[in-house]
């Protein structure tokens, strides 16, 4: 795929995907040849994918892992050679973005949808680099986004008497025409649950997932070992130093 008449159109960009596109292309620098490489979900990675069809063009050579079909789509298109856990169940580095990010690199995800898959390749990945703009930083997750959890249709009804206990204000998400209930890509329903603060996360997250009918749940906890944040200034880490 030539992916000159995006880079093109780069004068037409909004500020924020300015910084999107900043911070995915960074990532992609960290992709060395010969890699297994996780292809995340989102608006930022989605650059990522893009500079990595760039760099196939050019030579180098990786296998992918997407963490969702939109990824799959999109990679395929960019010339991406693609293939699964089953035949790569250990990755060399995952890139994929974040709702929220704290200083402690705790997030939450899921706000499109892939929640489930992204933390399976994130748990198989040997790194894992999130990309994001400043404006998804935050002292205390919950502050901005939802924690999506993604439930069997099944247990709708007592997933979300059990998460409201938790604390949460569980809203069952709905495609964008609002008339029709969101499926994951496995099928399953979305539950996203607004916390006034998450002050203990571990424990939050341990509930959440002990919850009968719950898949997976977006807070994820000590799986990240770079954030790249770009705003206006540049991109910086967290933490300083990445090796």
């Amino acid at each position: 795929m030539n992916n000159d008449n995006i880079i093109a159109g780069e004068d037409t960009l909004d500020p924020q995907t300015l910084l999107k596109k900043q911070a995915g292309e960074s990532a992609a620098e960290h992709v060395k040849d010969g890699m297994v490489v996780g292809l995340g979900t989102g608006s930022t990675v989605k650059w990522t994918i893009l500079k990595l069809g760039q760099m196939i063009e050019d030579g180098i050579k990786i296998i992918g892992i997407p963490t969702s079909v939109r990824s799959e789509v999109l990679a395929r298109e960019a010339g991406i050679p693609l293939s699964t856990l089953d035949a790569h169940p250990e990755i060399d580095l995952t890139i994929d973005g974040a709702d929220e990010v704290d200083a402690h690199l705790n997030l939450i995800k899921g706000l499109g949808g892939a929640l489930t898959r992204e933390k399976i390749v994130a748990a198989c990945s040997k790194k894992e680099i999130i990309v994001v703009d400043d404006s998804k930083l935050v002292d205390v997750l919950g502050t901005k986004a939802p924690v999506p959890v993604e439930i069997l249709p099944f247990a709708l009804e007592p997933c979300k008497i059990s998460l409201a206990k938790l604390g949460s204000e569980p809203v069952l998400r709905m495609n964008e025409n609002k008339k029709e209930v969101y499926k994951t890509d496995n099928d399953n329903y979305i539950l996203d649950c607004r916390f006034d603060s998450i002050t203990n996360p571990v424990e939050l997250e341990q509930r959440i997932n002990n919850t009968p009918g719950v898949v997976e749940n977006g807070l994820f906890l000590n799986l990240i070992d770079l954030v790249m944040i770009a705003s206006p200034d540049g991109v910086r880490t967290l933490p300083d130093q990445f090796s």
